[in-house]
């Protein structure tokens, strides 16, 4: 069976989850990270130097690293061709920028507003860091709220690994106690992905 090393709570752990169910695929997950530690103990670095997760580990002792390339992983592997990650080169291409954009931008100012009213004490908080990662994170929200004009899914037709690679952030991002803008499409893509079941049960719960 398919192990996941990851504590349920991280970003990077819920994709991987949630795409385990899309494809019926068993899994184990195993606590890693954060306040489970583990991933600087050796046995894990010789699967993982960054030491962070999530990290897969197959029965054979293949281990694969980096969240969205085990989403590709994944898929090539046990759904080749799906529309998740379709063949077409076009197709994926325009799946596959909307993963590298989520790593290359969205995600450090979503991690920063995570950061600032999660898990750091209030008197702590840097709230002009604050400011100035909600305003970039919303400048990129207003991106995927224009391209999802006349389609429910961030990749096309259907689910996609675009969808998946951002959904943690989108639900983060309706449901942090921050001002933002009005943003119809991005509802109606939350409303989509929450009627999955592995988006209920690994991505669509309280923040933590």
């Amino acid at each position: 069976m398919l192990k996941i090393w990851g504590r349920a709570s991280s970003s990077n752990v819920m994709k991987v989850l949630w795409l385990c169910e899309e494809l019926g695929l068993p899994f184990e997950r195993v606590d890693a990270g954060g306040s489970f530690g583990r991933v600087n103990e050796a046995a894990y670095l010789a699967m993982n130097p960054m030491a962070r997760v999530p990290t897969i580990e197959e029965p054979d002792g293949f281990s694969l690293w980096e969240s969205n390339t085990i989403l590709r992983y994944l898929v090539g592997r046990h759904a080749p061709g799906s529309p998740l990650h379709p063949a077409d080169p076009r197709a994926r291409a325009r799946i596959e920028r909307w993963m590298d954009w989520q790593l290359g931008h969205l995600n450090g100012p979503m991690t920063t507003i995570l950061f600032t009213l999660y898990r750091t004490p209030e008197p702590e908080r840097d709230m002009a860091a604050l400011a100035r990662a909600v305003a970039e994170a919303q400048g990129y929200w207003n991106i995927v709220e224009a391209a999802l004009e006349g389609q429910t899914w961030l990749g096309g037709e259907s689910l996609s690994l675009a969808d998946i690679a951002i959904a943690p952030y989108l639900h983060r991002w309706l449901h942090f106690p921050i001002a933002r803008t009005e943003s119809p499409r991005l509802k109606a893509l939350h409303a989509a992905m929450s009627a999955r079941a592995g988006f209920a049960r690994h991505i669509g719960v309280p923040i933590a």
